[in-house]
């Protein structure tokens, strides 16, 4: 449930007071009139009606530059809600006003942001090198750029192209970030760059096709109904960071094989997320207000799915030649490059079986 406190002049309290009847609400109460005209109303309504009635309210008060609509969280009610009250509870919606917020300050680019960038790559890359996985799980969780993924999603469903356009700069910025830092890493490097988990992020199949895609949605899913603790498996499951990693000490240790294989990956999840999270938020109904928005919204809803529906045909279609191709290419570089007999595929390897030393074929622990 949400308190909505209104704001306004106190010729508005008749028009509120019908707004509150329409939506069902729990309860309505007027406060009193301040020495400038202003009047507090505030009102309880259960989760699901809360975006109708900011609709509401804001098409009234719309010609009051000075009113402002609060929307409180109620911690608990006591008695309890009735079961089909928290079924409807459950399956609510999440205000547009409020996802706005929390993704727009997602898709800020500032001080913050950069230093989470930064010692998240550095975390994930020391898990790379290191065959860690604890690490790596650890710069999966920070997952500083999944956040701009979802604002521009939103941004999309919204028809808000400044939202969009900052959440784009936010997202290259921060991969630009990764790649860079890593790449340095790498260069610097003593040790051959030869992990599994190094070696897992340097291919994509369409298995990582499916995985992003069913994560992307899970995310929006998770931010739409206000399931938070979902979005932590999510940041794993979906993790951009170390295939930008990986992109980094590819790049800097001169493997450019590899590289294309990390970057791909890289491509894959992104373009997924966005796919999928922004069905997620058509289907769940986020949509500007005004009419006219809405025809906007739709317009460009249509043209960015196409967008990636079109860059993920294509990145498919790459992704089925590079398997053709990969094993071949990999170990001849590997055999070059280190002087490896023979090489396993490195999707088919798990956490802690097999071990690559230099001169030597690989051997299973």
């Amino acid at each position: 449930m949400k308190y909505v406190e209104v704001i306004a002049n106190a010729g508005s309290a008749d028009t509120i007071a019908e707004a509150a009847a329409k939506v069902k609400a729990l309860d309505f109460r007027l406060g009193l009139v301040g020495t400038d005209g202003m009047q507090t109303m505030r009102m309880l309504v259960s989760d699901d009606k809360v975006q109708r009635v900011l609709d509401l309210v804001q098409s009234v008060l719309g010609a009051q530059p000075s009113a402002r609509i609060l929307v409180l969280a109620v911690e608990t009610v006591v008695p309890p809600p009735n079961e089909e009250h928290r079924k409807q509870e459950d399956s609510a919606t999440a205000a547009r006003e409020a996802l706005y917020e929390g993704m727009e300050k997602s898709a800020r680019l500032g001080p913050n942001y950069l230093i989470l960038v930064t010692l998240s790559t550095i975390v994930a890359a020391i898990g790379l090198i290191e065959n860690n996985v604890a690490v790596l799980i650890g710069a999966m969780v920070i997952a500083p750029l999944l956040g701009p993924n979802l604002a521009l999603s939103l941004g999309t469903a919204l028809g808000d192209i400044g939202l969009m356009k900052k959440a784009v700069w936010t997202l290259l910025v921060g991969i630009l970030t990764a790649v860079a830092l890593s790449a340095i890493l790498a260069y610097f490097w003593p040790n051959a760059l030869t992990s599994q988990e190094v070696l897992a992020r340097t291919t994509a199949g369409l298995d990582s096709v499916a995985l992003a895609l069913a994560s992307g949605a899970a995310a929006a899913l998770s931010l739409t109904t206000g399931l938070s603790s979902v979005l932590v498996g999510v940041m794993v499951a979906v993790a951009l960071l170390p295939p930008a990693a990986t992109l980094g000490l590819m790049l800097g240790d001169g493997r450019f094989d590899l590289a294309t294989g990390a970057g791909l990956l890289l491509a894959v999840n992104i373009v997924c997320v966005n796919l999928s999270s922004k069905l997620v938020f058509v289907v769940k109904g986020i949509s500007p207000r005004k009419w006219m928005e809405k025809q906007k919204a739709k317009r460009a809803m249509v043209i960015y799915a196409l967008v990636w529906i079109l860059t993920l045909l294509a990145l498919i279609l790459i992704i089925m030649e590079r398997d053709r191709l990969m094993p071949t290419n990999i170990e001849k570089q590997l055999q070059d490059r280190l002087g490896i007999s023979m090489i396993v595929h490195p999707m088919t390897l798990s956490s802690a079986e097999f071990a690559l030393s230099p001169g030597a074929p690989a051997t299973r622990r």
